[in-house]
């Protein structure tokens, strides 16, 4: 569980009640159903118009995937691979058909399995690559949900604001009615604002880093499977591996194993 992700919209909303507390006013004063139908139901729509319904109904998994992300740990991947290595250069790469029960990756138990079957480096290469693009491309459909809601949202919020005006200033001479009417022009704003800009905006922004990641980790796999699958040294293979590694991390492995 992604414990910032969580923080940073508790601590956004926090921050909003807590200010409208410190100036005196009501919670009650800020909610008003019809701007809220207007801006959330709004937002959807547009979502709806901008993409297929079975890409939109995929919407919650993005929202899932922001707040639980899948752990992208490059040490566990590297010493794995050179462990593979060392097996495959001490008793040939047959001998890594023993271990693909262990392998929890089925990205890294394919390029096993084909460097096992004796598939050409080219084909592998091909194949993972190809691999890692559809990934890049579901990620980046998932996130552009996102930055679409975080675009529409506030757009909603200003048709909320418009039809608040019409309906004050088509009701000037009822009293009772100027306040519902200023009510919906000033809070469906608000509400857009804030969908846009403690929701759907950081948690894109999420999403993309999460993705980056995760994109690494496959193209250490990808040059893992083929150094194992050339025969390559797997001192040679770790160095190059460690390359990926941030220096304070390079830096705590060699004082480790020092």
């Amino acid at each position: 569980m992604d414990l910032a992700a969580i923080m940073g919209i508790l601590g956004g909303a926090a921050l909003v009640v807590g200010s409208i507390i410190i100036a005196g006013s009501s919670l009650m004063a800020f909610y008003d159903k019809p701007s809220v139908l207007l801006v959330v139901g709004g937002s959807i729509m547009a979502a709806m118009t901008a993409f297929p319904f079975r890409t939109l109904k995929t919407l919650p998994l993005v929202f899932k995937k922001a707040f639980l992300p899948k752990p992208a740990n490059l040490e566990p991947v590297i010493a794995q691979l050179v462990e593979y290595s060392e097996i495959a250069r001490r008793d040939g790469i047959l001998a890594l058909e023993n271990k693909l029960g262990e392998v929890d990756d089925p990205f890294i138990m394919m390029g096993l399995q084909m460097a096992i079957d004796g598939t050409d480096a080219e084909i592998i290469e091909t194949i993972l690559r190809t691999e890692i693009e559809s990934v890049s491309n579901r990620h980046k459909t998932g996130k552009a949900m996102l930055d679409t809601l975080n675009k529409y949202a506030p757009a909603w919020g200003m048709i909320g604001t418009l039809v608040g005006l019409v309906i004050m200033l088509g009701n000037m001479s009822d009293p009772n009615a100027i306040g519902p009417g200023m009510a919906v022009a000033l809070l469906t704003t608000l509400y857009g604002a804030i969908i846009s800009n403690m929701v759907c905006a950081p948690l894109g922004d999420k999403l993309a880093f999460f993705s980056k990641k995760e994109l690494e980790v496959r193209e250490i796999v990808v040059r893992g499977i083929l150094s194992i699958q050339v025969g390559d040294n797997p001192r040679v293979l770790e160095q190059k591996l460690r390359t990926f590694l941030p220096p304070s991390a390079r830096k705590a492995d060699e004082a480790k194993a020092a």
